[in-house]
C-alpha cells in the first residue's frame, strides 16, 4: 500500500461509523476556513526556507484535498482517483509543446497556450468565456486585481508604457484628496480602491508581486513595532503609557538598528 492509499483509508476510518466525531461531522462549507489556513502556512514555510515545516504544512494541505475527496466519494459524486486524473488530463492536455506538436519556447507563449486552450475548452461546452472567468473571487484583493489586470492585459486592454501609470496613480491621489476635502466618505472608499487599483497595475508593469511587496511592509512594521515595545518594557513602560515621540525615537532607533545588522550581516 503506499502512503497516499494509507492516507485515503485513515481518512475513510475517522467518517466512519466508529470513526471520528468531528470528522463525521465536517462538510464541504466547513472545511473550507482549513484549506484557506493550510495553504497560507505552506506558504510561510516557503518563506522561511523551513523544508522539515514545509513537508509537514504540504502534508496538511493534501489532509485538505483527500478529505474533500472522501465526502464527494460518500455523496456519489466523485473521488481523489477523479480528481488525480482530471489533473493529469488537464497537463496533458494544456501542455501540447510538450505531450503534443505544438511549440512554445517560451514561458509568455506558455501561458498564452494555456488561456487560448481554457477558451477553446469552455466553447466546447456551450459556454462563452470572458477573459475574466475562472478568477476566484475568494483571493486576497490586491492579488485578485493582479490577476484581472493580467487577463485583461493579455486581450490588449492595457496601458501603453509606465509612465501611463504613473500619471494615473497620481490622478488618483488627487481625486482621492478631493474626496477627502469634500468629507464624502463614499467617495473616499470608491477613489481609495481607484488608487489601490492603480498601485498594483504600476506594481505588475514594474514585475513587483504587490501582495508580497505589502507582506514584506506588514513584517517590517511588526519587527519594528516589537523592538519598541521591548525596549519600552526594559524601561519598566507599555506602549499605552509611552507617549508618541518617545514611541517615534524608539522607530527611528529600529531602523538604524536593522541597518547596522544587514551591515554587519548581509544574509540576515
Amino acid at each position: 500500500m503506499s502512503e497516499l492509499d494509507r492516507l485515503v483509508k485513515l481518512m475513510s476510518r475517522l467518517r466512519g461509523p466508529d470513526g471520528c466525531p468531528w470528522d463525521r461531522e465536517q462538510t464541504h462549507q466547513s472545511l473550507k476556513p482549513y484549506l484557506i489556513e493550510e495553504t497560507y502556512e505552506a506558504l510561510d514555510a516557503i518563506d522561511r526556507n523551513d523544508d522539515d515545516g514545509l513537508r509537514d504544512e504540504l502534508g496538511d494541505v493534501l489532509l485538505q484535498i483527500v478529505f474533500h475527496a472522501q465526502l464527494a466519494r460518500e455523496e456519489g459524486r466523485f473521488t481523489l482517483e477523479d480528481v488525480a486524473a482530471s489533473t493529469s488530463e488537464k497537463l496533458i492536455r494544456r501542455h501540447p509543446h510538450v505531450f503534443g506538436d505544438a511549440s512554445a519556447n517560451t514561458p509568455g507563449q506558455v501561458v498564452e497556450n494555456w488561456e487560448a486552450i481554457k477558451s477553446r475548452e469552455k466553447r466546447e461546452k456551450g459556454l462563452s468565456p470572458s477573459v475574466l472567468d475562472g478568477i476566484p473571487r475568494q483571493l486576497p484583493a490586491l492579488l485578485r486585481a493582479r490577476r484581472v489586470q493580467e487577463r485583461a492585459a493579455r486581450s490588449g486592454f492595457d496601458w501603453t508604457d509606465t509612465e501611463e501609470v504613473v500619471d494615473k496613480v497620481r490622478e488618483e491621489v488627487d481625486e482621492f484628496l478631493e474626496a477627502r476635502r469634500d468629507s464624502d466618505a463614499e467617495g473616499m472608499e470608491e477613489e481609495l480602491g481607484d488608487l489601490l487599483f492603480s498601485l498594483v497595475n504600476l506594481a505588475r508593469f514594474l514585475r513587483v508581486c504587490p501582495e508580497e511587496a505589502l507582506r514584506k511592509t506588514i513584517g517590517k512594521f511588526e519587527n519594528r513595532f516589537s523592538y519598541i515595545e521591548q525596549e519600552l518594557e526594559r524601561r519598566g513602560k507599555s506602549p499605552e503609557s509611552a507617549g508618541l515621540e518617545e514611541m517615534d525615537r524608539l522607530w527611528e532607533a529600529s531602523k538604524k538598528n536593522r541597518s547596522k545588522r544587514e551591515t554587519a550581516d548581509p544574509d540576515s
